[in-house]
C-alpha cells in the first residue's frame, strides 16, 4: 500500500508542467544575521532533468549579496487555496551567479520572452534588457533535493 506521501508526489512530467504553468518562485537565502531572507522572483526553466530554474536580480540586492556569501537557496512554488487543491514544489538548490553582462542579458531576454505579451521582443524592450543587464546578475538554481505535492491526486479524500 503506497504512503500518502507517495500518492501526492508529482512525477517528472507533472513537475515540468507545473513549473511551466506557475509564474513566481519564492527564493529563500540566508541573510547576514543568519535569518532566512524570502523574496519572490520571476523564473524560467532550463531544459533537462532535474529542472533547473534561472532568474536575475540586481547585483546589489540583498539576495545577491546573500548568495555571494552562501550560494545555497531554498525555492518554493505553490498553488491552490483549499486543501484538496494544493500543489507545489520545494527545491533545495546550489546557486551559480553569472556576472558577465552578455550572459546576464540572455537571462533577461529569456525572462521577458516568458513574461511578455508573446512574439518577438520589441526593440525598445530588448534595449532596456541590455541596459539592465549591466547592473544585474544571473541566478542559476540547481536542485540538490526536490519535494513535490499534488493533493488533487487524493480525489478529495483526506
Amino acid at each position: 500500500m503506497p504512503s500518502r506521501r507517495d500518492l501526492i508526489r508529482m512525477d517528472g512530467a507533472e513537475l515540468h508542467a507545473f513549473l511551466d504553468e506557475q509564474r513566481i518562485v519564492q527564493v529563500a537565502t540566508v541573510g547576514p544575521q543568519g535569518r532566512p531572507h524570502l523574496v519572490p522572483l520571476w523564473y524560467f526553466v532550463e531544459d533537462g532533468e532535474p529542472p533547473v530554474l534561472r532568474g536575475w536580480t540586481y547585483a546589489k540586492s540583498q539576495k545577491a549579496r546573500n548568495l555571494e556569501r552562501d550560494p545555497r537557496a531554498t525555492l518554493s512554488i505553490d498553488d491552490g487555496v483549499d486543501y484538496q487543491d494544493l500543489r507545489g514544489v520545494m527545491m533545495e538548490c546550489d546557486v551559480e551567479l553569472e556576472h558577465d553582462p552578455e550572459r546576464v542579458a540572455e537571462y533577461g531576454i529569456a525572462l521577458f520572452d516568458r513574461y511578455g505579451p508573446g512574439g518577438e521582443l520589441a526593440p525598445e524592450v530588448r534595449e532596456m534588457v541590455l541596459g539592465q543587464a549591466q547592473k544585474r546578475v544571473g541566478l542559476r538554481f540547481t536542485p540538490t533535493r526536490t519535494v513535490t505535492w499534488n493533493h488533487r491526486k487524493l480525489g478529495g479524500a483526506y
